[in-house]
């Protein structure tokens, strides 16, 4: 059991970066810091979009409309720092369990 809360921590974290590399990558497309018509730019925006956008829609259905500011992937982050915070004191509860 240790274990696996072990694993699912790391990849909460991994998938932290992953959200915020979105965000950075989002920001340098809509400014034309980088342009979409290359083919790795493309593809690592495809790849990116497919790793967070079934987790940010549901939460960008239920914030309010805030204009063109996208607050979801911080309120994502947030939820990931409870889960975190959540398996952190399940981990220091049971040290030795199982």
């Amino acid at each position: 059991m240790r274990a696996l809360l072990d694993v699912i921590y790391q990849i909460l974290s991994l998938y932290i970066y992953v959200i915020i590399a979105s965000a950075i990558l989002s920001w340098l497309i809509a400014f034309n810091v980088v342009n979409t018509y290359n083919d790795i730019v493309r593809s690592i925006w495809k790849l990116l979009n497919a790793l967070t956008e079934p987790v940010l829609r549901p939460i960008r259905n239920v914030l309010p409309d805030l204009g063109g500011i996208d607050i979801s992937p911080v309120v994502l982050i947030f939820l990931i720092w409870f889960l975190q915070e959540l398996i952190r004191n399940a981990l220091n509860a049971y040290p030795y369990a199982f």
